[in-house]
């Protein structure tokens, strides 16, 4: 394989936006002791991945200029390392890669082995391909962070999930309904009746000022907060929360993380604390077989070409993509 070409997308520049992703030919990689080389079936991307090209990291990430973005992917297994004993050619997977690699937008990835896992044959490969980024960071939100069951066994909890349409928001709404949840979710007018729709309890247009203000229509006290929309000031979420709740912040901001800080050094009983995704296989195992047993799903905004990826990464940075933008070779 190595000695043939693929297909990737790249870019060169970090700040140059969409315009700077090119579709170039590059040799097919080859699959180390512990990697599966992988035909990608279809891929994803988020909101983060537009943020790392404009420099939010540099110079950790992206290490190497040009960088191929993207790390959740599905495919088939075409290759496999030396010591790689769960997997062999023909299975059908979905995988994360790490940010710090990327390689998703192309027609051949190599991934590790132990962020790989099974798809189900009844499992679409554009319904597996969102999941990974954005469905692990709102797993753990939920599970490793607030603490939800996802059996539904736990005391209830009042929880608010802000940008609920958005690719992590609309996993952890459906995620946070299979607890013992009351559900409060904000999105912008156009999505409430999907939101709805996907299980919350009671939906605030985000542009209204009830909406802005995060007030709970039927005046609950949040005890968990998944927050996945933009940046929303301590003083607007404090007033609406309960005496001990608390807020899981997946895009963490400097603000942010001062308030974690800050909330910290003065013990308070409301906090705030940033959620770093540390994807685990098991976990994407478990989102999967959901999928499966069609009590999740990946909400698809657009599909696009590899080909056509400039396109799909100027959505992406518009911020207004409903679920997830999808990728296919």
């Amino acid at each position: 394989m190595a000695s043939r070409a693929m297909h990737a997308v790249q870019y060169s520049s970090c700040r140059e936006g969409s315009s700077d992703l090119k579709y170039v030919e590059l040799p097919i990689p080859t699959p180390k002791k512990d990697e599966v080389l992988i035909k990608v079936e279809a891929a994803s991307i988020c909101p983060f991945e537009w943020k790392i090209q404009q420099g939010l990291l540099r110079p950790v990430i992206p290490r190497h200029l040009p960088y191929i973005p993207g790390t959740d992917v599905a495919g088939e297994i075409v290759e496999v390392g030396s010591g790689v004993k769960n997997f062999k050619a023909g299975d059908k997977v979905v995988a994360m890669l790490n940010f710090f690699n990327g390689g998703g937008l192309a027609e051949f990835i190599v991934a590790k082995a132990s962020l790989t896992v099974a798809r189900p044959a009844e499992v679409s490969a554009a319904e597996v391909a969102g999941l990974p980024a954005s469905g692990l960071t709102a797993h753990q939100a939920l599970t490793d962070s607030a603490g939800i069951k996802l059996d539904g066994s736990g005391k209830q909890a009042n929880i608010l999930i802000t940008g609920a349409s958005t690719g992590s928001g609309h996993f952890a709404l459906q995620l946070a309904k299979l607890g013992n949840t009351y559900i409060t979710a904000t999105c912008a007018p156009q999505h409430v009746e999907l939101v709805k729709s996907l299980g919350a309890d009671e939906v605030l247009d985000c542009t209204t000022p009830e909406g802005a203000a995060l007030k709970s229509p039927s005046g609950k006290k949040y005890d968990v907060v998944i927050h996945c929309a933009e940046p929303i000031p301590w003083a607007t979420f404090e007033p609406n929360l309960a005496s001990n709740g608390k807020i899981f912040d997946i895009n963490p901001t400097p603000g942010a993380l001062k308030t974690y800080a800050l909330k910290k050094l003065t013990f308070s009983k409301k906090q705030l604390t940033p959620v770093m995704l540390n994807a685990k296989a098991e976990n994407l195992e478990f989102l999967v077989k959901l999928v499966k047993e069609g009590k999740l799903k990946t909400v698809i905004d657009s599909k696009y070409s590899l080909i056509k990826a400039e396109d799909a990464w100027a959505k992406n940075m518009d911020d207004k993509a409903v679920g997830k933008i999808i990728l296919e070779p």
